[in-house]
């Protein structure tokens, strides 16, 4: 709840907002950005469309590869673009304000800067979670219906399936996150979004050429891919829960990076 403090020397009533205050706040900014939502949707219709593509060209496997198979890690295959688009919005919800100059306000109304970080990391990092678990349930449903009958579909009984369903969306609420502390930490749009799409793409694209998968396998979409979004553990991965609480800390290294660069950095 807010409280009401003299100012000293003016007598004048200053507010303080407390942490519901900020995240109203913060959800009022992310609703009334259009953007944002059309971005959203991009995220809804690419997951969806991108399963779909991707079990219709499914084929039946060999005798050799038959217990390697993994229709789910197939279906799942849209949150490579996912994280991409939530990523680059998480980003542009810090730095947009700082290229807009509206961070001082913000901060002028709410002097404890790491409330305000962890309103946006909330908000951001909430709406992202609900949409993606239903995104990726939808997109498993829609990815069975067009896999080939002649394929045996999977079903969220079956062991591991539901729980790879689940880290996938778990894993897009975690780069949301990620990217709310980038933003903090970089501040620069482009020189941001560069730092996500490295970490992301380029760099660990780059290791598993050079070394396999021996270091890139520690990188988020080498977790997401080869880790999480799968029913059937593939060997010189991570297992999902290793790879999942890693992702927990690389989130919450970069989420603290960025609290501290917000409080001590001028706005």
């Amino acid at each position: 709840m807010s409280t009401a403090a003299l100012s000293p020397g003016l007598g004048v009533p200053a507010v303080r907002y407390g942490f519901a205050h900020v995240l109203r706040m913060e959800w009022i900014k992310l609703r009334s950005l259009r953007s944002t939502w059309w971005a959203l949707f991009t995220v809804v219709a690419g997951m969806i469309a991108m399963g779909v593509v991707t079990m219709a060209n499914t084929k039946a496997p060999s005798a050799d590869k038959a217990a390697t198979f993994d229709p789910t890690n197939n279906v799942l295959a849209g949150v490579a673009l996912g994280q991409l688009v939530i990523g680059v919005i998480g980003v542009l919800l810090v730095t947009g304000e700082y290229s807009s100059g509206s961070m001082r306000s913000t901060l002028a109304a709410v002097p404890r800067r790491p409330l305000v970080l962890a309103a946006k990391a909330a908000v951001f990092g909430g709406v992202t979670l609900v949409l993606s678990e239903v995104i990726a349930f939808l997109t498993f449903l829609a990815g069975r219906a067009a896999l080939d009958p002649a394929i045996e579909q999977p079903s969220l009984t079956d062991g591991g399936v539901l729980r790879a369903v689940l880290m996938s969306g778990a894993y897009l609420g975690l780069i949301a996150v990620m990217a709310v502390g980038i933003g903090a930490l970089v501040r620069h749009t482009a020189s941001a979004i560069g730092v996500l799409v490295g970490l992301l793409f380029v760099v660990p694209a780059m290791l598993a050429g050079a070394t396999g998968t021996t270091v890139a396998k520690f990188f988020p979409t080498m977790i997401a891919g080869n880790s999480l979004a799968v029913s059937r553990p593939m060997p010189e991965m991570l297992s999902p829960w290793a790879g999942f609480a890693l992702l927990l800390v690389y989130t919450a290294v970069v989420y603290a990076a960025g609290v501290r660069v917000l409080v001590r950095r001028d706005a």
